[in-house]
């Protein structure tokens, strides 16, 4: 018999797919079967000519499981398809078809199965196929996903429980994420004073982790819609610090913090120069992650020079500082199947820190 969990959240970038990859990568030292299906896929990719979800994609990858594609991703989101069910051109039943036919076959297939939901509780109402909807008619408990803190996290989780509790769900677990290390115990406990549901179990999560939340120069480049002039190496850099770079050329050098994206005027030859020339040396390598030069003042050949032959990664941009610094502090990266130092982290986060033989045995 398969064992299921749906792996749900309260809200978007909550940790779900964090959660899925460590759950995988410790029960496949208990089962000999596992699998992955994200029955709702609302981030469009392409993957080994397919069309799927990139959490999806992410799994296949990580794990080996393209020989099981066609079933992990059975309903994917395009431009269109919101407005199709509305206007009566799409049939929300035929979705919810294929996703009980795929997961059906999954289940045959596998004797641990994560069911990864999209979102907070109530994505997918649109079409009928929220993630409470979706884990009662697949019969999966739920995992549910939560922030680190206190206050705000115990208001969206009953804002979330009650969805669960009108279809008849049942959520097993609270795993809150991203807890801050110094209030971890603190956190903890309020949380469990605030469920003693006896059915619901509320278990820590991962500590808040800089290099889990930030973003590589690959992923920014991706971001920005620019391209990136960088290594293999380079790419996959995890910036954890922007900085403007409008200041004094000294003051800007002064500032650098560890893994910084500078951005920079590309009418500030000054700076260009100094930073190109700087990460040339160890003590500031470590400091400088890349450059994003903005504006269309357009560099001149000594500056291009200097630059390539300081080899620091860089994009280049026809936009304002304010726009481009705008642009990355709202986004949240998700992790990608390159973000290699990510992934090893996780699996031996998951080994350190998860009890997977409690969270096993809830389920």
């Amino acid at each position: 018999m398969c064992k299921k969990i749906f792996i749900a959240a309260t809200g978007q970038h909550s940790g779900k797919t964090t959660t899925s990859l460590s759950l995988l990568h410790l029960a496949r030292k208990k089962y000999p079967r596992i699998g992955f299906i994200k029955p709702f896929g609302p981030k469009r990719t392409s993957y080994l000519g397919r069309a799927v979800d990139v959490d999806t994609a992410l799994i296949s990858h990580v794990y080996g499981m393209d020989d099981k594609l066609e079933l992990m991703s059975p309903v994917v989101l395009d431009a269109h398809t919101t407005r199709d069910t509305l206007e009566g051109r799409g049939r929300p039943e035929h979705y919810l078809e294929q996703i009980v036919q795929a997961t059906a076959e999954l289940e045959k297939q596998c004797d641990f199965l994560i069911i990864e939901g999209a979102g907070h509780s109530g994505v997918g109402s649109v079409m009928g196929l929220n993630n409470a909807q979706l884990a009662r008619t697949l019969d999966a408990p739920v995992l549910m996903v939560a922030g680190g803190g206190v206050g705000s996290v115990i208001d969206a989780l009953h804002l979330n429980l009650a969805l669960y509790r009108e279809t008849g769900a049942e959520v097993r677990l609270i795993l809150p994420n991203k807890l801050s290390k110094s209030k971890r115990e603190a956190s903890l406990r309020y949380l469990q004073l605030a469920f003693l549901d006896p059915k619901i179990e509320v278990l820590g999560g991962f500590n808040y982790s800089p290099i889990l939340a930030d973003p590589t120069m690959t992923h920014l480049a991706e971001l920005l819609k620019s391209d990136l002039k960088a290594d293999a190496a380079q790419a996959r850099r995890i910036v954890h610090n922007v900085q403007l770079g409008a200041a004094a050329t000294q003051r800007i050098v002064d500032l650098l913090l560890e893994s910084t994206l500078v951005i920079v005027p590309s009418s500030r030859d000054e700076v260009i120069v100094m930073l190109a020339t700087l990460y040339h040396l160890p003590e500031y390598k470590h400091k400088l992650a890349g450059l994003v030069i903005n504006g269309r003042t357009p560099l001149s050949a000594v500056v291009q020079r200097v630059l390539d032959d300081g080899g620091i990664p860089y994009l280049r941009l026809d936009r304002t500082m304010a726009q481009i610094y705008t642009t990355i502090q709202e986004d949240v990266a998700k992790i990608r199947a390159d973000d290699e130092e990510k992934i090893a982290l996780i699996q031996q986060l998951a080994e350190d820190e998860l009890d997977f033989t409690l969270i096993d045995s809830l389920f």
